[in-house]
């Protein structure tokens, strides 16, 4: 469109441009002309419009007469006698109905048929060009749609024109099809390619993402289109607009797609059905084929989209040249390609379906029964790698024995390349097999196998109906182990949904391995339970659970076991506010998982393992010793594995996490649209528990961008969606940022209500969850003006971290500034100061923009209290700085505008400096403190020494040396040392 448009405004100009739209049929060229045509007439152009049609290919100047007998159509006599003026007498041979509007022209002698022509050019190209002068000025515009049908005279005639309007204001505008370029249209391209004279517009099919949007469109759809109908939609269609809207169009005349309370709905789709349309675009290409060809094409549709010549030569039974001529006969028909010596396809897989579609049930029967014998004889010796081939061959002819044993050997071979889709297509046949054949032990490991893969998927019903199906039959037939395993599996799928299902089956489960005399399996249910108990606040019998796993399986020596506990007790460890615990747990899960090629569980693992280092969920806690881009790195590959895999609800995770690490490195565009296409997932599958994950992390990330209606409304959903699902882990997170969010709204009422429900005075201050409740309490302390309280409840909550060595000020720097806060309130400045520095460096350490201008803002806070006005407008000046690099980095002008507005106004504005002010900006803006330290860094002291000698926490003495860093934009302590010699407070220091 980009280029259309250019194409417009340099015609507009007056230079003359020739643009080509390329593309099969129904990609869009008409589409997008019907647009250019729209702003054409806006612009107020003159429009002629021809078209080629494929009876015209021998007809001469067949387009140009239909844009010119359209155009006079619409102008009276008297226009047109001035529109042609001389020019009626050579245009009356192309237009001999001229005669009877015009009874006074008389056409002009004919030449021989070459300077017939070239006059006859002349006056067509005179002809175009007036119209821009008379019978006003304007650009013309001229469409000549569908070229590869156009007849040899005319293509020479765009020739001539192409030369001759490139300085007058005439735009030409054609379409062609590159699959069906007719010799003379070659031609003319190399020509104009040669000459440079055209630009060429390819126009390609949609995209997979962009059939989705435009699904979403037609179907005003609030959330995306489930993956299997998008999948089949597009891998029938491949993208064409035009195929896309047919189908669509079929799938509602029947019913498949229908309008009902309000939305959307559709049946499920065993079969898409071809549209009329196509078909009859296929049958008028098959017209034109010999008998041969097409019992030929009829074969191939049978075998699939794409067919092998060795297997297409034994069924139809010919010899090598003459199977040759017939296939080149499918393809010069454009019907068939050829991939490669060996392998062809039809075109599109429309064509196949069309060609199929004709076939009588019967004839499929037998087809298919004789592409599976001759597969079974020519690939005996490797008959393993065409098991899916055979599956759906035999299944189409009916032979139920065969069905079974290849569907069961493919769906097995499927699951072990992780691909559940193709499990579920299988496995399907082989069900069906089965009960045909009346052999019911086969059934209930075969319907647990779909039922997991459609879990997968994300496919909860299907999963449901099937995994209740597998308990079922294992009851019936009294077989205890597999009724435990379905009571896991069944516990397992209702967690992305309701966890007092979850909750009821792991018990059930649990009670039965009791009485299973089998420690594996006990070992397994106590991790389910163990797991359960996290997830609803209950972190101590979680963590005996797990334990009690951990130690039968090292028992056992059991690797898959081990694997799995260790995952889990990483998953309880962080939960449980331990991250460096969980961070030891994930690391040696991910080995194991890897070791035994369990790419669902590395998955896993990795996306939890970016959970534990310094982002938002993490603010009350000790972070894991890993950098952000350590974190970006393992969520990163914890994606690529759930999309190689197929596991929906596991991309979907990764993608929300992924918003962790970005965000916590300031990257607040990307982690936006990471964690709202894991929303889309989740949301696509229905998978509730990780909808309110990325409703929250949406809601936190919001929260601090100070955007706080959208926080708002992202908080609120996560807690319903926490409520609904049972999840009172999740529930407390959400709460918390909601309590958050009522305090910068001045709500303290509201804030109050909230932590009334959720915040008992005996509530423990362990998992993540409690603690981000009681964090809220302290914040809605302060700003009721109870620093008291809140410097009661901080210190508790610091001294109850895990892994926090006491001598360590402010290393959660979350709960340093608000400690260094409340200690402001209560005018204790030195320690004020002391912790908010400490914060600082922390911050600092961990990277990333976050927090850093919230303590820089907490620090001018401080200073301005005491009247330490430089010191004040330096901390401030820091606090902005940080303020506009996050906002550089938000891509989103409004959300930009709107983060800038809303933190500039919390930060105090420049005042001019007083003497005694700019007399101590003599040395670089640094504090009478930080201009002690900077002497004693030019004695050559370290951190731990220069502590001692003013009698300060060596933390805080890193928060000084940090200060003087960015004040003096210097990145080493030798930097300092000499600027603090050449500013003469070496000598003038006291501490030597």
């Amino acid at each position: 469109m980009e280029v259309l448009e250019m194409a417009l405004r340099t015609v507009q100009q007056g230079t003359g441009q020739i643009v080509l739209l390329a593309g099969e049929a129904g990609v869009g060229k008409s589409r997008l002309v019907a647009e250019i045509r729209q702003r054409a007439v806006r612009e107020s152009f003159t429009i002629l419009e021809g078209c080629c049609f494929e009876r015209d290919l021998l007809f001469p100047y067949a387009p140009l007469i239909d844009a010119l007998r359209a155009f006079l159509a619409t102008q009276p006599t008297v226009a047109i006698t001035d529109l042609l003026g001389a020019l009626a007498a050579e245009l009356v041979k192309l237009l001999p109905e001229l005669a009877l509007a015009l009874p006074q022209v008389q056409s002009t002698r004919a030449l021989d048929p070459e300077a017939e022509k070239r006059r006859l050019f002349e006056m067509l190209a005179q002809f175009l060009i007036r119209l821009t002068q008379a019978p006003r000025t304007a650009p013309l515009l001229l469409i000549l749609e569908d070229l590869h049908w156009c007849d040899e005279t005319s293509l020479d005639f765009l020739h001539l024109l192409a030369r001759r309007v490139s300085a007058c204001p005439v735009l030409v505008l054609a379409t062609y099809r590159r699959e069906e370029i007719s010799p003379h249209l070659q031609q003319l391209l190399a020509q104009l390619g040669r000459g440079r004279l055209a630009r060429e517009v390819v126009l390609s099919p949609l995209t997979q993402s962009e059939v989705n949007a435009l699904l979403q469109i037609i179907f005003d759809l609030s959330r995306p289109v489930r993956a299997e109908f998008l999948e089949a939609i597009y891998a029938l269609t491949e993208g064409n607009p035009f195929f896309i809207e047919e189908v669509l169009q079929t799938l509602i005349a029947a019913g498949d797609i229908f309008y009902a309370d309000g939305k959307w709905n559709r049946k499920f789709l065993e079969e898409l059905k071809i549209p009329p349309s196509v078909q009859e675009a296929v049958q008028r290409r098959t017209a034109h084929l010999n008998d041969a060809a097409r019992q030929l094409l009829t074969l191939a549709a049978a075998v699939g989209r794409r067919f092998n010549f060795a297997l297409l030569q034994q069924l139809a039974g010919r010899d090598e040249s003459e199977l040759l001529r017939l296939l080149k006969e499918l393809v010069t028909a454009q019907l068939v390609i050829e991939e490669t010596t060996e392998q062809f396809a039809f075109r599109h897989a429309l064509t196949r379906q069309a060609v199929y579609g004709g076939l009588l049930a019967r004839e499929r029967q037998v087809l298919h029964r004789g592409i599976g014998e001759i597969i079974e004889r020519i690939y005996g010796d490797v008959l393993d790698a065409h098991v899916a081939d055979l599956s759906y061959h035999f299944y189409e002819a009916g032979e139920w024995a065969r069905v079974l044993d290849y569907a069961r050997r493919a769906g097995e071979k499927a699951q072990a390349l992780y691909a559940p889709r193709a499990v579920i297509e299988h496995f399907t046949r082989a069900l069906v097999a089965a009960q045909r054949l009346e052999q019911v032990p086969s059934l209930a490991p075969l319907v647990r196998a779909r039922g997991l893969a459609y879990d997968i998927l994300g496919d909860f019903e299907p999963a449901h109906a099937d995994l209740e199906r597998a308990l079922e039959l294992a009851r019936g037939a009294g077989d205890r182990a597999a009724e435990w395993q379905a009571l896991v599996d069944l516990g397992k799928l209702w967690a992305s949904r309701n966890y007092a299902q979850t909750g009821a089956y792991f018990q059930s489960a649990l009670d039965l391995a009791r009485t299973l005399d089998n420690p594996t399996t006990l070992a397994h249910s106590l991790n389910r339970m163990g797991n359960w108990c996290i997830n609803v606040e209950q972190p101590l019998e979680a963590t005996r659970c797990h334990q009690e796993a951990l130690a039968i399986f090292q028992t056992l020596n059991d690797q898959r076991g081990l694997a799995q506990t260790f995952d889990l007790l990483a998953v309880t460890s962080m939960l449980g506010g331990d991250l460096i615990q969980s961070a030891a747990y994930n690391k040696h899960a991910a080995a194991l998982f890897q070791g035994l090629d369990d790419r669902q569980g590395l998955a896993s693992c990795l996306a939890f393992l970016a959970m534990g280092g310094a982002n938002y969920s993490t603010d009350t806690v000790i972070p894991a010793a890993m950098s952000g881009v350590e974190c970006q790195q393992c969520v990163e590959q914890a994606v690529r594995i759930a999309r190689e895999i197929g596991w929906r609800a596991g991309e979907a995770f990764a993608l929300i996490l992924s918003g962790y690490s970005l965000w916590a490195q300031g990257q607040y565009g990307r982690a936006l649209a990471s964690i709202e296409r894991g929303l889309e997932i989740a949301q696509e599958i229905e998978h509730r528990q990780w909808m309110g994950l990325a409703h929250r992390n949406l809601g936190a990330l919001y929260l601090d961008l100070l955007a706080l209606p959208a926080a708002r409304q992202h908080l609120e959903q996560a807690l319903r969606l926490a409520n609904e699902i049972g999840s009172l882990y999740h529930a407390r997170i959400a709460t918390g940022f909601l309590v958050s969010v009522a305090i910068l709204e001045h709500k303290y009422a509201q804030a109050e209500v909230l932590l009334d429900g959720a915040l008992r005075p005996d509530l423990p201050m362990q998992t993540l969850a409690q603690r981000g409740i009681w964090r809220g309490r302290a914040e809605l302390a302060l700003a009721q003006k109870d620093p008291d309280l809140a410097l009661q409840i901080v210190n508790r909550l610091i001294a109850s971290a895990a892994n926090l060595d006491t001598r360590e000020a402010g290393a959660i720097p979350s709960l340093a500034r608000l400690q260094g806060e409340a200690l402001a309130a209560l005018r204790r400045w030195a320690e004020a100061e002391a912790t908010l520095l400490a914060a600082l460096a922390t911050a600092q350490a961990q990277g990333g923009p976050r927090l850093l201008w919230r303590i820089h803002l907490a620090l001018g806070r401080l200073y301005q209290a005491q009247r330490q006005r430089g010191e004040a407008e330096q901390a401030f000046a820091a606090a902005r700085q940080v303020v506009e690099e996050i906002a550089a980095n938000l891509p989103d002008p409004h959300l930009r505008d709107h983060f800038l507005r809303q933190a500039l106004a919390l930060i105090p504005q420049p005042q001019p400096l007083s003497p005694l002010q700019a007399a101590k900006q003599l040395y670089g803006g640094l504090t009478h403190r930080e201009s002690e330290v900077a002497a004693l860094i030019a004695q050559g002291r370290s951190n731990r020494a220069i502590a001692e000698a003013l009698i300060l926490g060596e933390r805080t003495v890193e928060g000084y040396v940090a200060n003087i860093l960015a004040k003096l934009g210097f990145s080493s302590r030798t930097q300092i040392a000499s600027w603090a010699v050449q500013k003469g407070l070496f000598a003038t220091d006291e501490h030597g």
